[in-house]
């Protein structure tokens, strides 16, 4: 059956022609790593490459809800967002052919919401955990240009694909973005051009110097991600139509998602491919960060 997904990477299939399509970043990267190893942008380390992961998957999955949520659950940004993505695609339109385009999308996505976990309970404690992470950010990036060193990693381009729009494009959180993290707006622009990088493999950080601005970002993981993610996996087990959860003390509530649950299992997944020695190491750098719980 078709699904109404955009393909973002078609591929060769078996017999050459272009018919397989990759809709998701995480293994549309691990397919271009393994067919070019060069300019790698996951770590050689095991250690580290798991790190990478699991910052990528919170990424791809935790600041998705900041972005949904500014973009769909405020006025201002609502305006904006139904103004402008019609004209991404179909600028040639005029003004009268794009206002009924402004308003599908706009009542489509708001109607969406649910499925991100955005409502009147958790709205403030989403946009809570993007201004810590935007902040935490900022100060880790103070002496190095990239997340785990001085070259990109996947869980840069998993952040970087949700701060072009959370950082750089609806106002509201564009604007808090400038106001307390000016560092990581521009952290974006130097993302979206790394031409005449040429990275070496000691711009990695080594897993045996840690530093405390990352330790920083794992306690964040874990005090957001960490709860929700085995909430959930618990919910969608047990069948729920919707569930509520204490995260550091607030009341979550979602339906539950269930695509979220398979990150869980795949974040085990990823742990369990390592040694006795890697998997102590990792423990030992995500002590008293929350994180534990995802592999422990």
């Amino acid at each position: 059956m078709p699904v109404n997904l955009l393909p973002v990477l078609v591929i060769p299939g078996e017999s050459g022609d272009y018919s397989e399509a990759k809709i998701d970043s995480t293994p549309i990267i691990r397919f271009l790593e393994a067919e070019q190893s060069d300019r790698s942008v996951i770590p050689a380390d095991p250690v580290m490459a798991f790190i990478d992961y699991l910052i990528e998957d919170y990424a791809d999955e935790w600041l998705t809800k900041a972005m949904f949520h500014f973009r769909w659950a405020h006025k201002r940004n609502v305006d904006f967002a139904g103004s402008i993505l019609p004209r991404w695609t179909l600028n040639q339109l005029s003004d009268e052919e794009i206002e009924p385009l402004s308003k599908n999308i706009s009542e489509r996505q708001i109607e969406r919401l649910r499925y991100v976990g955005s409502n009147e309970t958790t709205g403030e404690f989403i946009e809570e955990s993007y201004q810590n992470f935007i902040e935490l950010l900022s100060n880790h990036l103070v002496g190095r240009r990239f997340v785990l060193g001085d070259r990109p990693g996947s869980s840069d381009f998993g952040i970087f694909g949700q701060l072009t729009q959370l950082a750089q494009t609806d106002p509201t959180c564009r604007d808090l973005t400038l106001d307390v993290a000016p560092r990581v707006f521009a952290w974006c622009d130097n993302v979206e051009d790394l031409s005449g990088l040429e990275p070496k493999e000691s711009d990695w950080i080594e897993s045996d110097q840690i530093p405390g601005t990352l330790s920083e970002i794992f306690k964040e993981i874990g005090r957001t991600y960490a709860p929700f993610l085995l909430a959930n996996a618990e919910a969608v087990a047990e069948g729920k139509e919707e569930w509520e959860s204490e995260i550091d003390g607030k009341l979550w509530k979602q339906m539950p998602f269930v695509y979220q649950a398979k990150c869980l299992t795949w974040i085990r997944e990823e742990f369990g491919k390592l040694d006795d020695e890697q998997k102590a190491k990792i423990l030992q750098i995500l002590e008293g960060s929350g994180c534990e719980v995802l592999i422990s």
